[in-house]
């Protein structure tokens, strides 16, 4: 066998495939973007027809660029934007509506109802989550009442729901695998993560038949074969894990204490705890790292839902950017003598607040305030965030005197004066890796020492390299007044404020 590795990435606003050598190296990759649809405010939708089709162009784009065939593949691992809900025909493989993606709020009146029921502690206690409509369960009770039919038809087994993952999986195996992953399945708000199960009292309350849920398995497990027609040969697809726990294993965070922050689209930093299921008192989220041989690992995570986000409406939105990149330049042309902060509530806010109804404000601005103010603001809300959730997890789970090491990845990483900046906020030292592939190389190692093609978890652990690592600069006075004026903007944004 070879030890080429294909890795699909399938995110929020595009499909990747990532094709690895035996030595781990990136040798080709083919990249696809997809409609965002926005029926209604606060309401965001892909059409799984097109991200299929996205992920089978991308895959080909891959192979070719990587000259090489799909017999050459050892293995596949797929990763995944997570909590996003599709529901399928069984016998066609047709979704009946477009995927609900993790950013839709339309179920926030439910999830309200629900906590008036004060049943938010029994979700919480059985999944470690909370009672918001990021998470899948809500979603999928919403498709279920609103198509017509759905729910006797999904009853009587004629129906399948999956995260990203899952509808991929039965499209490539040609409806052969109705699986899903545990780290997928533990964002779901269905999926006991102590009894590492789908829970029967949860699917009672959200009204969701058993009969339209996949099989949970291991991150590294037989997921099942592609069709050979898609691609010219069958591969097995050996690894799965949602993007964040993806980019956990991709970072070799696999000691408790090791925490790893991704800067995407949103913000989700996750801290290995090891085996001990951390019950987090400050509104962090205790889930499922991964888990492999049967054994899992369990992690705090704290869910920001605008990072990279905010970079995007400086770019489309204001225009005061023509590319991502131009805003660390344009944010090092800041006014100093201004304290400008932006909340980014444009979809509410996550970890730790978790309001759903607030909405974004920009605060301190005066008549000198221009682009670069705005700029520096947006990306200093990215480190602020981060800083809140650092706060939380360390009152959550004691480090034993361990210091808490902590490895970025994600596009905003690649920006020098933010992982600065960062580190200042923070007062710690952050480790940008060589590998900014760290989600697609995540799922690829689990399919590739699945394989036995790719080295077992200390052979890798000990192939992560770091590029940078950016030590703290800022005095403690100054960093001091910077946080007390981004809590005192982030309590007016507050809705109940």
């Amino acid at each position: 066998m070879s030890g080429y590795v294909l890795a699909i990435d399938q995110g929020t606003t595009s499909s990747r495939a990532i094709v690895f050598d035996g030595k781990q190296k990136v040798v080709g990759s083919g990249q696809k973007e997809f409609t965002q649809i926005f029926p209604q405010s606060g309401w965001v939708e892909h059409d799984p027809e097109e991200i299929w089709e996205s992920v089978v162009w991308s895959v080909k784009a891959a192979l070719k660029k990587a000259d090489v065939k799909a017999s050459d593949i050892s293995a596949i691992g797929i990763t995944n934007q997570r909590e996003t809900v599709v529901v399928w025909e069984r016998a066609s493989g047709k979704a009946i509506h477009n995927a609900i993606v993790w950013q839709d709020r339309r179920t926030a009146s439910y999830c309200e109802k629900l906590k008036r029921q004060d049943l938010e502690k029994t979700f919480t206690k059985k999944t470690g989550l909370l009672l918001d409509p990021y998470f899948s369960g809500t979603k999928l009770s919403w498709l279920l009442s609103n198509v017509k039919g759905a729910r006797a038809r999904a009853a009587k087994g004629d129906l399948c729901f999956g995260t990203i993952d899952s509808f991929l999986i039965w499209r490539l195996t040609g409806g052969k695998a109705h699986v899903t992953d545990a780290t997928n399945a533990s964002r779901t708000l269905m999926y006991n993560i102590a009894d590492n199960s789908w829970d029967d009292d949860l699917l009672d309350i959200l009204r969701v038949p058993e009969a339209m849920l996949p099989e949970v398995l291991d991150c590294a497990a037989d997921f099942g074969v592609t069709e050979k027609s898609l691609f010219g040969a069958e591969i097995p697809i050996l690894g799965v894990a949602g993007d964040q726990q993806a980019a956990t294993i991709g970072q070799a965070c696999f000691e408790p204490g090791m925490m790893k922050s991704t800067y995407g689209t949103g913000c989700f930093a996750l801290l290995n705890t090891g085996t001990d299921m951390v019950r987090s008192k400050n509104r962090l989220l205790t889930t499922i790292a991964y888990r492999l041989d049967g054994e899992t690992t369990y992690a705090l995570e704290g869910s920001i839902f605008i990072a990279g986000a905010a970079v995007q409406w400086l770019r489309d939105g204001l225009k005061v950017i023509k590319a991502a990149p131009d805003t660390g330049d344009l944010a090092a042309k800041a006014d100093p003598t201004q304290n400008v902060y932006l909340v980014p509530a444009f979809t509410g806010l996550g970890a730790p607040h978790w309001d759903p109804d607030a909405r974004a404000a920009i605060y301190g601005m005066t008549r000198n305030t221009g682009p670069a103010e705005f700029a520096r603001a947006a990306l200093e809300a990215v480190c602020y965030q981060t800083r809140d959730l650092l706060d939380a997890m360390h009152k959550d789970w004691k480090a034993n005197g361990k210091e808490t090491v902590l490895r970025v990845d994600g596009g905003m990483v690649a920006s020098d004066w933010t992982m600065q900046r960062l580190a200042d906020i923070l007062d710690a030292p952050v480790d940008r890796p060589t590998i900014l592939e760290t989600t697609a190389l995540g799922a690829a190692w689990l399919a590739g020492q699945r394989a036995g093609v790719w080295p077992d978890r200390k052979g890798f652990a000990k192939s992560w390299a770091r590029d940078t690592c950016f030590e703290p600069k800022m005095d403690e006075k100054t960093r001091a007044t910077k946080i007390k004026g981004w809590k005192d903007a982030v309590r007016r944004t507050l809705s109940a404020g």
